[in-house]
């Protein structure tokens, strides 16, 4: 019987190990990915993300209006809201119109901070509540700042998040 002689090269040994590890970590890595793209978690921590951003948006478009670009402000409102608050807001404008041309005001909001305090998808409902920085200034005097925090109802419509409600969120210790 011939014997077969075999040579162990420590570098081909090494290059078949680090292969076998590199095609393991290959196909845990394509299927970490697979698993989290197709997460419920996932899907819902953007719809989420875009309640926010649309929520934070349309508060700040609500608290922001210069009397002199009044009809593009107002269009702003408009086009941030639906339902109640959009019919209140069109049945208004002529009034609103009114009051911010006599007072003469610029009003401009910056969002300090939001956070998405519900969420219902399938229903396509959500609520913010959203921190701002409101300007208001006057024709004369000085401009006034005034930190707040709104409460907001959004409702998914076809053209994205709208803001249904909003309103004062409450300050302070309210238990008597």
């Amino acid at each position: 019987m011939a014997r077969v002689r075999t040579t162990r090269n420590p570098l081909v040994a090494a290059a078949i190990a680090l292969t076998a590890v590199a095609a393991v970590a290959a196909g845990w890595g394509g299927w970490s990915r697979y698993d989290a793209a197709h997460d419920d978690s996932a899907a819902y921590a953007q719809a989420r993300d875009d309640a926010l951003a649309a929520g934070e948006q349309a508060v700040q478009n609500m608290n922001t209006l210069d009397h002199a670009k009044l009809d593009q402000g107002l269009d702003s409102w408009e086009d941030s809201t639906t339902g109640d608050l959009h019919k209140q807001l069109v049945d208004g404008r002529d009034g609103f119109a009114e009051q911010i041309e006599a007072a003469g005001t610029v009003s401009t909001a910056e969002v300090l901070s939001g956070a998405v305090t519900e969420l219902d998808e399938r229903a396509g409902k959500a609520g913010v509540m959203v921190a701002l920085r409101v300007t208001v200034t006057a024709p004369k005097g000085k401009p006034a700042v005034k930190e707040s925090r709104m409460l907001g109802q959004l409702t998914r419509t076809s053209e994205g998040w709208k803001l249904s409600a909003l309103g004062q969120a409450p300050v302070g210790n309210t238990a008597g």
